[in-house]
């Protein structure tokens, strides 16, 4: 079957999820003038009343249904995102309407920057996508921290191909059939009453049957798309956009889960504009292969049974067949899409005020050193106190019998600072007492030898780590460094950056040796008074 039969055949199946419910509104209307005028009788009343209540909620059900046909596609407010005008960002309004242009089609009525990965353009189309009505455009500040300016282009020109008629007019009308079809369904499948669920129980079954015809349809305006994308911005930048999409999200995900919410335990936030503002401090200190190994190893997500969307590398593959045209892919020597903006501090800004909660917008704000030091001192304190708990507990247990007060010891009492932890191992309780109380999993529980050592002693040796933190912030010898290239932390002495984590394996050994370790705490003059 040729390409425009199958947009016809998709065209005919989407009139006829508009006609579904006519259909049924009709045969119930039959149905019930059969029943009054000719089936009716007095002895059967009471059933052929039943049969007329349940018609009429079913007749009800179908007509939410239409309304929902009605509202299908209707553009709702946007909470999370910035509106710009093209005053506020003449520049970038002069892309997205040069890449709607090239797409032979309109602009948007109005452009949303938000705090996602991703770029669409949202239709408020009418009779479920049959007539194309307004616009909006979801554009993510990542994004444009992400990409270069060509690059960019390439992903305008492609949201705007997809309701290009660049095969047929009805592929362009299947795309915007499909989305608006959904929300129908969703209707449905959330309705409030069992007849409701029950006629929903049709046109769920419609739509899948639709969504699979129209797959192929689907699928060729995707890549369509892709091919105007490609003439807009050039070959290169539009395969260099592509594969820089997953690359983007990995690392957003990174900077959100290492970066932004860093003061969850201190109770702050980042400096003002930098709770979505830091992720470009991110991606201009690192290299691409920097970049790119945070998204190594990770699956491709799976894609949904009807997806329109092709598989990202045979995409690549497509465009790269394309003839050459000279272009470069914008990879370098090329400025971010950022600078697009004016203003982008501001805009930063603005979007925190869309997207925090009114609980989170009333933290305090701290700088990004502090962050890191605040998130140092918890980690610190998280890791030490099972070790100072277990050693607390072994020295009660060597004065007194076990079971008299060794067990009353907790993390609210007093526990030994750095100096009696060493002095415990120098007597011998390391093996013999602390490990035993070291929290473990009930699976290593009957662990004994040197298994039960080993098990334990990675949690022996990051309690030590976590003290020594402790004692060089306390002493003002360790630094934050927020390393936007690495990992945030803590800037050692060179002394203990050299030799910290040999010292320490010394004295969690076997035979534990903690003379290195002390000699370390000497020569920094950090020792506690």
């Amino acid at each position: 079957m040729s390409f425009r039969l199958r947009a016809v055949r998709t065209f005919a199946l989407l009139v006829g999820f508009h006609l579904l419910g006519v259909v049924l509104l009709s045969a119930i209307a039959v149905l019930d003038w059969l029943l009054v005028t000719h089936l009716f009788t007095a002895r059967a009343a009471g059933f052929e009343g039943m049969l007329l209540t349940i018609s009429v909620l079913l007749a009800t059900a179908i007509l939410r249904g239409l309304f929902a046909f009605l509202r299908a596609g209707r553009l709702g407010p946007v909470s999370h995102g910035v509106e710009v005008t093209p005053q506020d960002q003449p520049e970038l309004w002069g892309q997205i309407q040069a890449a709607a242009e090239v797409a032979g089609q309109q602009p948007p009525h109005e452009v949303f920057l938000v705090a996602e990965v991703n770029a669409g353009v949202a239709e408020q189309s009418r009779l479920l996508g049959l007539l194309p009505g307004r616009r909006r455009m979801l554009l993510g500040l990542p994004l444009l921290g992400g990409l270069t300016v060509p690059q960019l282009r390439a992903v305008l020109a492609h949201e705007f191909g997809h309701y290009g008629s660049l095969d047929t007019r009805l592929a362009a009308v299947t795309m915007r059939g499909r989305t608006a079809l959904l929300h129908t369904v969703e209707v449905f499948q959330k309705g409030s009453t069992r007849f409701h669920r029950a006629i929903g129980i049709l046109y769920v079954g419609y739509a899948r049957m639709f969504l699979r015809t129209s797959q192929s349809v689907a699928r060729r305006q995707e890549l369509a798309a892709d091919r105007t994308a490609a003439l807009h911005a050039g070959r290169d930048a539009t395969a260099a956009a592509l594969r820089a999409l997953p690359v983007l999200e990995a690392a957003y995900t990174h900077y959100w889960e290492t970066y932004a919410t860093m003061g969850r335990s201190s109770g702050a936030l980042p400096p003002e504009g930098e709770v979505h503002g830091g992720f470009h401090r991110l991606l201009a200190a690192r290299t691409g292969e920097r970049l790119a190994l945070l998204s190594s190893g990770q699956r491709p997500p799976r894609p949904h049974r009807y997806d329109s969307h092709p598989p990202m590398a045979e995409r690549i593959a497509l465009i790269e067949k394309l003839p050459a045209d000279g272009r470069p892919d914008g990879a370098t020597d090329e400025p971010t899409a950022l600078t697009l903006l004016r203003d982008p501090d501001g805009v930063f800004a603005a979007l925190e005020a869309h997207t925090l909660s009114q609980e989170a917008a009333r933290l305090p704000r701290m700088s990004w050193d502090d962050l890191v030091m605040g998130r140092a001192i918890a980690d610190a304190e998280e890791w030490s106190l099972p070790l100072r708990v277990a050693v607390a507990r072994a020295l009660h247990a060597s004065t007194q019998e076990e079971g008299s007060t060794a067990g009353k010891v907790t993390a609210d009492a007093e526990l030994p600072a750095l100096e009696g932890i060493l002095d415990a191992f120098d007597r011998g309780l390391l093996w013999t007492a602390v490990a035993d109380r070291m929290p473990k999993p009930h699976q290593a529980a009957r662990l004994t030898g040197a298994s039960a050592r080993n098990f334990i002693r990675p949690r022996v040796f990051d309690g030590l780590a976590g003290m020594v933190h402790l004692r060089l912030t306390e002493s003002g010898h360790a630094k934050p460094d927020i390393a936007w290239s690495g990992q945030p932390g803590l800037i050692l002495p060179e002394s203990w950056e050299k030799g910290m984590d040999d010292a320490i394996d010394a004295a969690v050994a076997d035979t534990p040796d903690t003379a290195p370790l002390r000699a370390l705490l000497i020569g920094s003059h950090c020792v506690s008074a």
